[in-house]
């Protein structure tokens, strides 16, 4: 799976690109890798990056393209490094949506200027009802505020929808990011691995039921329909070419 990550996100990195978009919604999801964040000081295993993982995404709101993703932490530097890759990728300007994490305004001001139409979806949650309480599900939102930070965002399009919908896609196709089960990532490096391939799933393999096509071919970066195995093909040609076979020796008895 390592060398088949590999493939893919060095496809994804040259390919998924020029993309004209015109409405970009991003937002980030959870897993742990190894053990949660609040068991990492009794864990055993003192030499790798382990506990909180977040998953950080960027969406076309009309073609489903993930246009960029991160795995990693939840702070500053993550977001700016998700938001510079994301630049890096349009051709033009967009209209751009994220949640309320603060860690986005001074990302997205270093990566695009003023050259942006951005707005923040915050959603205002209620007090948890007594049956809900210890469990890991969150409260229940009561309602959201749309907040236009730079440029002249579209209210109507002031939305993360699809971005939620698509980390959805993410946990029902990863038993990695399944919550309550042992199938839990024991190593971030195999984490990220797996966000490559599926990543390179959903944009060149699997028909949206929507659009009716994938969505690497409804922002045009793909013009036919892959298979599965195209991923493979990706994988069989980063592998290295074996060396011209050297002379044979042949073993004598003693």
């Amino acid at each position: 799976m390592i060398d088949a990550g590999k493939a893919c996100a060095a496809y994804h990195d040259e390919y998924v690109r020029d993309v004209k978009a015109r409405r970009v919604q991003c937002d980030k999801i959870w897993s742990f890798v190894y053990s949660k964040q609040k068991n990492v000081a009794t864990a055993k295993r003192k030499d790798l990056a382990y506990g909180d993982v977040w998953t950080w995404m960027a969406i076309d709101a009309d073609s489903k393209l993930i246009i960029s993703y991160l795995v990693g932490g939840r702070d500053s530097d993550d977001a700016i490094a998700l938001m510079d890759d994301l630049r890096s990728r349009l051709v033009n300007r967009v209209q751009l949506t994220t949640d309320g994490h603060r860690a986005y305004l001074e990302a997205i001001e270093g990566a695009f200027g003023g050259d942006i139409d951005y707005a923040m979806l915050i959603k205002l949650y209620g007090a948890a009802p007594e049956t809900a309480k210890g469990r890991y599900s969150p409260a229940e939102c009561v309602g959201s505020r749309k907040m236009p930070i730079e440029g002249d965002p579209d209210p109507k399009h002031i939305s993360t929808s699809y971005a939620e919908r698509a980390n959805l896609t993410m946990r029902m196709h990863m038993r990695r990011f399944t919550r309550l089960t042992n199938a839990f990532s024991k190593k971030v490096e195999n984490h990220a691995h797996s966000m490559a391939l599926f990543t390179t799933y959903y944009n060149f393999v699997r028909i949206h039921k929507t659009l009716r096509v994938t969505p690497a071919m409804a922002a045009g970066v793909s013009e036919r329909l892959w298979e599965v195995s195209d991923i493979v093909a990706l994988l069989e040609a980063s592998e290295p070419k074996p060396g011209k076979r050297g002379p044979y020796k042949k073993r004598i008895a003693a």
